[in-house]
């Protein structure tokens, strides 16, 4: 793979978030710094509840942090951005809109003609493998294929980055499979910025140049990873010495945060 660019893309500074519970305030992430490369894929895995999800929507601009700063390109996000594209665990489709519609929807508010949505959709469309179901609507698809929408219709709207929440966590395993593997072919092809949330270390591997994970709540980042696996990656990367040693040594990180929030649960 081509060198990434040593330059942040997105900065991370000290982020803290709080929410108010019935049981008073909750601290989500506590003093938080991460710094993304322009060009790579970041993958972040860590134990439930320790803010995985907080933290990829304050880089979308869904949500702000209760103190620190997030950065893109240098400048504060203080909101949604066409800059950063979001795909859900759930599929978040159009059910009146078919695959076609659903692809161009974004292009569409960008209010570009008609024939050139058409042909940038079509690109996308066939890049997730979904010729032929064009005019399908969404009830007429497997989950495997409204996740391969989903995917198309962020591409298709160009963002610098690829915000991506847990989503193959609902999808069978075979299913799953392809989909890293298809995921993992556009980002060799595009070199979007990805971060992607997982709670499984198998798929981190996988997709990632670099893993982060991050402690038990309050979230921050316990580790740093590279991700040195050869590419072009496939399940025959898992049988590799390097993968196993790589999996042991992450392992052990998340384990040892899941016996820490298991302890806090428990009092």
């Amino acid at each position: 793979m081509d060198t990434l660019n040593d330059q942040s893309k997105i900065c991370v500074n000290n982020v803290t978030k709080c929410f108010s519970s019935k049981q008073g305030e909750v601290t989500a992430l506590k003093d938080l710094s991460l710094d993304i490369r322009d060009g790579e894929f970041l993958v972040v895995v860590g134990a439930s509840g320790c803010g995985k999800t907080t933290l990829i929507n304050m880089i979308a601009g869904f949500d702000t942090p209760s103190s620190g700063e997030i950065l893109l390109d240098g400048k504060p996000v203080t909101g949604i951005t066409p800059e950063c594209g979001m795909i859900f665990q759930q599929y978040a489709l159009f059910p009146w809109k078919t695959v076609q519609e659903n692809v161009e929807f974004g292009l569409k508010m960008k209010r570009i003609p008609k024939s050139e949505r058409k042909a940038i959709a079509a690109k996308f469309i066939d890049l997730v493998a979904l010729n032929g179901f064009e005019k399908s609507y969404p009830h007429h698809l497997s989950g495997g294929m409204k996740q391969r929408v989903s995917i198309a219709r962020a591409l298709a709207n160009d963002p610098e980055v690829m915000l991506l929440d847990e989503p193959f966590a609902a999808l069978d395993a075979m299913t799953r499979q392809v989909l890293q593997e298809q995921l993992v072919r556009i980002y060799e092809k595009h070199k979007k910025t990805i971060i992607f949330i997982t709670h499984s270390i198998d798929e981190a591997l996988l997709l990632s140049s670099r893993i982060a994970v991050m402690t038990a709540r309050p979230g921050r980042i316990a580790q740093e990873i590279v991700n040195n696996l050869p590419h072009p990656r496939n399940a025959d990367v898992q049988l590799s010495d390097n993968y196993m040693a790589l999996k042991r040594k992450i392992w052990d990180s998340v384990q040892a945060e899941v016996l820490k929030s298991m302890e806090v649960e428990t009092g």
